[in-house]
């Protein structure tokens, strides 16, 4: 049994490099072939997404919807793309020039216009009910698409400003093993953003074998403990104690340092945490890390739910793009460049869209009946645009798109059935999207 347990801890490489050797050649080129293919086919089609998430709820008609010559439309002009007929905010000029890669949906519809029930929703794909705790999407999706034993997390959050609803942003049912490692950017004197992992680095004054026979002896006490009293708690302590251990070696640290890339690389994302923090995204794609949130809370001066923009939303929407469009569009330059794109989808999205009336701050409130999201990269038919609002912004008129409808298409995106279930803390099994939901099959 040990010997069984040993092997299974192996990686697929050393353990079939093990079967092969010693006389076994015959066997593993009769049997073990198939399951090589197989596995060579999985690592080139292995999918990741990386969501950008825009706390507070973006206006829709100040990015992707805009209304020229009406009274909602506000004071931004709309601009071409590089797809004839689909125009966007001047305030993303990059972006534009990069629209055969994106799909936009206009017409969003949901029924909730608070921040805390529109961030669960939108994040889980379920509304808050009873004693269940729904997973948020970076976990469901990273347990379906990662490794058991990652040498750096299936799930990385970056910058995530959870204060409008905490529980939107945990694993849920599905336990602290698929919790997101969070990482939070910071800003040194000369202004530019870095990012490091917390509490990863020794005790000052120890030696690395003083280190090594801590960890010894730490691994002794928890493997006594445990073993006579195996619980989810202690699998969980013991899951979390191991991926630490992997996170403090020197290639899963040297993820997080963006000054191994080049000055222009970094000047074009934006020396600020989100254009930062998406070229982090990219390091830990590149990486293997299947899924990746990046947080655009704020720009410049505003707080740290910038889209909530109750009062001078021009002048914050504007400022936001500022920072919005570089960063993404980057991102998916850099992700082409080295053949990711195709494979990793991007999901741009926040709990809700603004009003179309502005109020008599300049200001626009909180409007979930007709809003917009943008899916972008691997999976995903860019060029287009799905759905349609009424010409003051009020209504959609053509295809409404539920936030069911949104994950599976984005589970179908990276190569998921929506179907697919968990089993829930209760009991009752959970499917990845709402079984009333259908993908948008025009986009896949």
């Amino acid at each position: 049994m040990t010997r069984i347990t040993a092997m299974a801890r192996q990686s697929r490489r050393d353990w079939l490099r093990a079967v092969c050797g010693g006389g076994a050649a015959w066997t593993c080129g009769s049997s073990w072939m198939p399951l090589l293919a197989a596995e060579a086919l999985r690592q080139k089609s292995k999918r990741a997404c990386i969501l950008l998430w825009m706390t507070g709820g973006p206006s829709q008609l100040d990015t992707f919807d805009l209304k020229p010559g009406h009274a909602n439309g506000g004071e931004f002009q709309e601009i071409e793309t590089a797809i004839p007929g689909i125009r966007i905010s001047e305030h993303l000029p990059q972006l534009a020039k990069q629209m055969q890669q994106m799909a936009l949906i206009r017409s969003m519809t949901t029924r909730e216009g608070d921040h805390t029930r529109g961030t669960y929703l939108m994040r889980t794909g379920y509304l808050p009910q009873g004693p269940i705790q729904y997973p948020t999407l970076g976990s469901l999706l990273s347990k379906e698409l990662g490794d058991d034993e990652p040498s750096l997390p299936n799930f990385v959050s970056i910058g995530a400003n959870s204060v409008l609803s905490p529980a939107a942003y945990g694993p849920g049912f599905l336990g602290s093993k698929y919790a997101p490692l969070n990482v939070g950017g910071t800003v040194n004197p000369s202004g530019e953003s870095t990012f490091r992992v917390e509490n990863l680095a020794p005790l000052d004054g120890s030696t690395p074998a003083q280190q090594i026979n801590r960890l010894d002896l730490l691994r002794a006490l928890d493997d006594e403990f445990i073993s006579a009293r195996r619980s989810l708690i202690t699998d969980s302590h013991r899951s979390a104690y191991q991926a630490a251990l992997r996170m403090m070696s020197p290639d899963a640290e040297a993820a997080f340092q963006l000054e191994h890339e080049p000055a222009e690389l970094r000047d074009a994302y934006g020396r600020n945490p989100f254009g930062q923090g998406c070229l982090l995204a990219r390091r830990l794609v590149e990486r293997g890390v299947p899924f990746v949130e990046v947080s655009l809370n704020s720009a410049g001066e505003n707080n740290g739910i910038g889209w909530d923009t109750h009062q001078e939303n021009f002048a914050a929407v504007k400022q936001l793009s500022g920072v919005l469009d570089p960063a993404w569009a980057t991102l998916m330059t850099d992700l082409q460049a080295r053949g990711l794109l195709d494979t990793t989808l991007i999901v741009w999205m926040g709990e809700f869209g603004r009003t179309p009336k502005i109020n008599g701050n300049t200001g626009r409130d909180h409007f979930p009946a007709a809003w917009s999201t943008v899916l972008a990269g691997g999976g995903i038919r860019g060029g287009q645009v799905i759905g349609k609002t009424t010409p003051d912004g009020m209504r959609v008129s053509d295809k409404p798109v539920k936030v069911g409808d949104l994950i599976a298409t984005i589970c179908r995106g990276v190569g998921l059935d929506p179907a697919r279930q968990n089993v829930s803390s209760v009991g009752r099994p959970i499917r990845l999207a709402d079984p009333s939901s259908q993908p948008l099959e025009e986009l896949l």
